[in-house]
């Protein structure tokens, strides 16, 4: 009957220790969130980018994108809402829009384009992965010297 009872508390801790790691996987995934504020080219049409778009998450200024811009926000979670304030032409007026975007399990760093996003596309035309590519360094050859190790000259 003991190990019969100590099999159990074991079991049921490693379900309690199972059941909170899916939790987590969940709820604490943490994700970078990139904005692009780039033009977009997609099934052949052009997607320009607004003058300037101001950035806030959880009610804080993560960016302020000009034309060409990349900005980032870090979100813990799969949804991720920011609110944007969006000047169309310099001098015009602004308007402002809170949007949340349910950000894929699979990907830790996304980037949004967001002139295809605020159009309505289909999320493969304006959500991509970020992957970062390391600037390749070649590889320095190493330079025999002419003459012998120990310089002895000829006997």
């Amino acid at each position: 009957m003991n190990k019969t009872r100590m099999l159990l508390f074991r079991l049921g801790t490693l379900a309690i220790l199972v059941a909170i790691a899916a939790v987590m996987m969940v709820v604490g995934r943490g994700h970078t969130v990139y904005l692009d504020n780039k033009k977009l080219e997609y099934q052949g049409q052009e997607y320009k980018t607004p003058y300037k778009v101001v950035v806030l998450v959880k009610g804080e200024q993560v960016a302020k994108l000009y034309d060409r811009e990349r900005g980032s926000a870090t979100n813990v979670g799969q949804n991720f809402e920011m609110t944007l304030e969006i000047t169309q032409e310099k001098g015009g007026d602004e308007t402002v829009a809170t949007y949340q975007i349910k950000l894929p399990y699979n990907m830790d760093g996304v980037i949004i384009n967001l002139p295809g996003y605020l159009a309505g596309l289909p999320e493969e035309a304006y959500l991509t992965e970020f992957v970062s590519t390391a600037p390749e360094e070649p590889e320095a050859e190493e330079e025999i010297p002419e003459s012998d190790e120990f310089e002895m000259g000829e006997f």
